[in-house]
């Protein structure tokens, strides 16, 4: 669950990103964010992922405080989200397996879970003959789905996907959403920002369009894919 309450975010420099933003995605919902440059996607996401702080407002993410969350809190909290980046963030002298793996390790996962976990993320992306293969082996397409796999290994109750269709082609982009969708109806909410029209009015559903630091519209649209 996503809550942001009279939300506003000034950089240092005295530029405002965010004003008076009122926002609640509900459990299991799936939403897409729409913006130009520089419309407060990032500034938005940042506040989400308590990389920075409100400047007046609150912030409520999966049931934590972020306006006072304490940083010994933050590892925690992280870890009920997955994060999935538009430039992969693979890293390239670790296997697939191990790619995936890296984030169980990070919070002391034992042997047997990990060996257990980590097949059955790669065989839900389908990914289940690349584990051997390092980043640079395997396609753009590939890669993304490990970075939804590491994303999703944690069983997080949100997953932030940032750009995730950004350095595909636009075949590889529908699937990534369908991908999405499919780990949304699991349970997972689901949080896509996106600059490209087209897949949103493609799928439809619940849209959040962002455009100088305000929310320009938060509703339902019908998507055109009938399959």
């Amino acid at each position: 669950m996503i809550d942001l309450v009279n939300v506003s975010f000034d950089y240092e420099n005295g530029t405002t990103a965010l004003k008076d933003v009122n926002l609640k995605i509900n459990s299991g919902e799936f939403a897409f964010v729409v913006g130009s440059s520089g419309a407060g996607k990032s500034s938005m996401l940042k506040l989400l992922l308590r990389e920075t702080i409100a400047t007046t407002g609150k912030v409520i993410v999966n049931g934590y405080n972020l306006t006072n969350l304490k940083n010994k809190e933050i590892p925690k909290f992280r870890r009920s989200i997955g994060v999935v980046f538009q430039d992969f963030r693979l890293i390239p002298s670790m296997t697939v397996f191990d790619n995936i793996a890296f984030s169980l390790r990070v919070t002391d996962a034992s042997v047997r879970f990990i060996r257990n976990r980590v097949p059955y993320v790669l065989d839900l992306m389908g990914l289940a003959d690349k584990a051997r293969r390092y980043p640079n082996e395997i396609s753009g397409g590939e890669q993304q789905r490990v970075a939804l796999a590491r994303a999703l290994v944690n069983d997080p109750t949100l997953i932030i996907a940032d750009e995730p269709t950004g350095n595909v082609d636009p075949e590889l982009a529908y699937e990534i959403v369908e991908l999405l969708k499919e780990i949304n109806s699991c349970g997972p909410t689901v949080l896509m920002v996106t600059h490209e029209h087209d897949l949103v009015r493609q799928f439809g559903g619940r849209t959040i369009n962002i455009e100088n630091g305000t929310i320009a519209f938060d509703g339902y649209i019908g998507g055109t894919d009938e399959s």
